[in-house]
């Protein structure tokens, strides 16, 4: 039943054996297994947490999420302001959600204020959107490109071009 000749193999057969255990060594499996539910190119929002207080510009090409207090102009992809935050200055940003206070300019392809926002100061949306409860003090300026760099115009609606009548008193 037992013989020599199968313990004392040649090496190929043994090497035969260990080069599939060779080939399951490396551990690339869960790493392939990890990279799908990770998508290359998408980041992490970076959050501003509420007792953290900014003095100076913020600029990137991903997300933030300021629940603290900047003092400084914003410019992002997607903007997201908290409930608990403040910013002083002005946001530029292809989306921009507002939940929480902003004092100055406002600029977005899409802005959406909460019912919890505060928004004092102008804004220049290409859509827009203000929820029941929202405070907002300022004007309102629909642009095909508000992330235009740069002063935007007054619009041409504004201009008088009649003189006005006089009023009889």
């Amino acid at each position: 039943m037992f013989s020599k000749s199968r313990i004392n193999e040649p090496g190929p057969k043994a090497g035969e054996t260990e080069k599939p255990k060779a080939a399951e060594a490396p551990v690339s499996k869960p790493t392939m297994d990890f990279t799908p539910s990770a998508p290359k190119g998408k980041v992490a929002a970076s959050v501003l947490s509420a007792d953290l207080t900014v003095v100076g510009n913020l600029r990137t090409t991903g997300d933030i999420q300021v629940e603290g207090t900047v003092e400084g102009d914003i410019r992002a992809h997607l903007l997201t302001v908290g409930e608990t935050a403040t910013i002083r200055g002005e946001i530029v940003a292809d989306d921009i959600v507002v939940n929480g206070r902003v004092i100055g300019r406002v600029r977005g392809l899409k802005v959406r204020l909460t019912s919890t926002a505060r928004v004092e100061g102008d804004i220049i949306h290409k859509t827009i959107a203000i929820e029941s409860g929202a405070h907002f003090e300022g004007s309102v300026q629909r642009q095909d490109d508000p992330l235009a760099t740069g002063r935007t115009p007054a619009p041409q609606s504004r201009v008088i071009t009649q003189p006005a009548e006089p009023v009889e008193e």
